[in-house]
């Protein structure tokens, strides 16, 4: 990597292990003007042709249902020093917006997503890859929260999936995925001893 060209990192982990904490926490202390910021959940590929009933039964778990290629398109772009309009998913529709918004470069491309290194085209992309292993009982409870209250799903509609498609995926995809991690923090953001010795390492990086 030469001084010049941008970090990119790459955060990946089951859903609800607290990934986003984590980036968040990079965001903040590494300093958000230093960081373009990617969420592979923007990148679902948009089922807003299918009738509700049938976008409900798609497998959101699996690598089939990101447009990966966009977001390694966009990991590029803006490592070559351009900015990017990354797409707006609504979740409670299972459907693509319209509407876009706008991401410029920085000196540090972070990257966070369930699926990130299960596919080696985007792995290859990534500098540094960070792995947030967490109990699957805290990552359930985490994500039905999260679910319940920001998109509009049921309590019902939110143990189904889990079952039928979140837990399989991740013993298919994503725990085998750990394998690639440059680190794994457990327990997430909780994790301050490993949170510490990630941003110092980003910072010796830059």
């Amino acid at each position: 990597m030469s001084s010049l060209s941008p970090l990119v990192i790459g955060i990946a982990g089951g859903s609800g292990s607290g990934k986003t904490t984590v980036a968040q926490t990079i965001l903040q202390r590494v300093g958000p003007d230093r960081i373009a910021f990617l969420q592979h959940d923007s990148y679902y590929k948009n089922l807003g042709g299918l009738p509700p009933n049938q976008r409900a039964e798609v497998n959101f778990d699996h690598p089939d249902s990101l447009e990966s290629e966009l977001l390694g398109e966009h990991v590029r772009q803006l490592r070559d020093g351009h900015a990017v309009q990354v797409p707006i998913y609504d979740f409670s529709t299972h459907s693509r917006t319209d509407r876009t918004f706008t991401v410029q470069p920085r000196r540090v491309i972070l990257v966070e997503g369930i699926l990130i290194f299960a596919e080696k085209a985007l792995r290859d992309i990534f500098d540094v890859k960070i792995f947030v292993d967490t109990d699957s009982d805290l990552r359930f409870i985490r994500r039905l929260q999260r679910d319940i209250s920001e998109r509009g799903r049921t309590t019902e509609s939110v143990i189904k999936q889990y079952m039928t498609t979140v837990r399989p995926m991740h013993l298919e995809f994503v725990e085998p995925s750990k394998r690639y991690a440059d680190i794994i923090i457990p327990e997430g953001g909780f994790n301050e001893a490993a949170l510490d010795m990630v941003v110092a390492r980003i910072e010796a990086l830059l």
